[in-house]
């Protein structure tokens, strides 16, 4: 018998330069669709909220440990769905890694301990053939945030980037690849404050000022400055900088790190070019204790992950492409998710709130991935919200109704 089956996230990360107001109550209104519309059981919903002490805490080891049994213990026929709402985050990608965006695009564990695009795009591999894994990700940057995915809806991936490049903005000479990527961002941001946005009207911003001064609008965004300092307190080190975020993680949280850093800090140890500057980059931990962290760490290894260590690693073979996955993001790589409170202090995030309100006026009969993206955008625009949410799947599954 078919089964359906769904973890929900929700980080508030209260007490913290991040904290953010709606995403437990995200949530709690996921749930009740989910066993309402949907006929999911109570039993068959996982939560992980940080402001709900009756869940476990949503830590990197537990969300990895409850998507990993929710598409282990998959069966042709299953319905999975996972609802994510807190942070999200961009790392430049190592030195010649094969990224639909360009970046790593995270989410946030409640202990910072990040989930990246790579993990996603391995997990759905996994899903097997006959059930379909649905993840709506609330957060900003979360455009693309399973890579390898062929966009549907969205400007996000190198693709569809590359289509429009030429009438956008050619790129500035000079300052290397990423310094190259944020003057193309921040010109798009201040292109889009100064026009109407997608099919005219009232300028988005000049709504959302309207909007905030009613209620409150912040964005769920984590910058990169603000991640480094909550990471240095989470740690206690001192030291920890843009180039050593990967490696921090590591040596902090073990076996529990993403798959993808192991890989990378495998990269730098497992090779004799490994000397005393390569050494400083993974952290100035010494050889002997990184080689220590790193045993049992599986074989496999990134292509051109060494590359930020000096190493020349072969590329590996590629990954299984994520087919049986649907992603609905918040926003595009480049863009944020709004986390709102209104004047009467009810706190939702702007997706998350579109998606309930679409599903509520259509009461009878299913909405598409495809519909529901779209009605989402526009219903987001009238808000004066700036986001454009993407869909991300296979064609066929584009059409599909959405979760079930």
């Amino acid at each position: 018998m078919a089964r359906k089956r769904a973890v929900l996230v929700g980080i508030n990360y209260p007490g913290t330069d991040g904290e953010l107001k709606g995403c437990l109550n995200d949530v709690s209104r996921m749930r009740r669709c989910l066993v309402d519309r949907f006929g999911f059981e109570e039993d068959g919903i996982r939560v992980l909220a940080d402001a709900d002490p009756s869940t476990p805490p949503p830590t990197g080891a537990n969300i990895r440990l409850e998507l990993e049994r929710l598409v282990g213990d998959a069966r042709p026929g299953d319905t999975l769905f996972f609802h994510y709402s807190g942070h999200g985050l961009q790392l430049p990608t190592e030195t010649g890694e094969d990224d639909d965006t360009g970046y790593d695009e995270c989410i946030v564990p409640c202990d910072l301990n990040l989930i990246k695009d790579q993990d996603f795009t391995e997990l759905v591999a996994k899903v097997p053939d006959g059930c379909l894994f649905t993840m709506v990700s609330d957060s900003c940057h979360s455009g693309g945030l399973i890579d390898k995915t062929k966009e549907q809806i969205g400007n996000s991936t190198w693709q569809n980037k590359t289509q429009r490049r030429d009438r956008e903005l050619r790129p500035p000479s000079g300052g290397g690849r990423c310094a190259s990527f944020l003057r193309i961002v921040l010109s798009r941001r201040r292109r889009k404050r100064s026009s109407n946005g997608q099919g005219g009207g009232p300028e988005p911003d000049t709504k959302a000022e309207t909007n905030a001064r009613a209620g409150s609008i912040s964005n769920r965004s984590l910058p990169l400055p603000t991640f480094i300092e909550m990471l240095k307190d989470k740690t206690g080190k001192d030291d920890v900088g843009l180039g050593s975020i990967r490696t921090t993680l590591f040596h902090h949280f073990g076996d529990d790190v993403s798959p993808k850093i192991k890989r990378l800090v495998r990269a730098m140890v497992g090779r004799p070019r490994l000397d005393g500057d390569h050494v400083d980059q993974a952290h100035a931990l010494s050889r002997e204790v990184l080689e220590e962290a790193a045993h049992g760490v599986e074989d496999q290894e990134e292509a051109h992950a060494g590359e930020a260590a000096g190493v020349a690693v072969p590329p590996p073979p590629p990954p299984p492409r994520p087919r049986n996955g649907v992603l609905i993001s918040g926003c595009q790589t480049d863009q944020t998710s709004a986390d709102a409170t209104t004047p009467d202090g009810v706190s939702y995030g702007a997706l998350s709130d579109a998606i309930q309100t679409i599903l509520a006026e259509k009461k009878h009969g299913s909405v598409t991935n495809r519909e529901l993206v779209v009605r989402a955008r526009e219903f987001l625009a009238r808000q004066g919200y700036p986001q454009q949410p993407g869909l991300y799947c296979s064609d066929g599954h584009a059409d599909a109704a959405f979760i079930c």
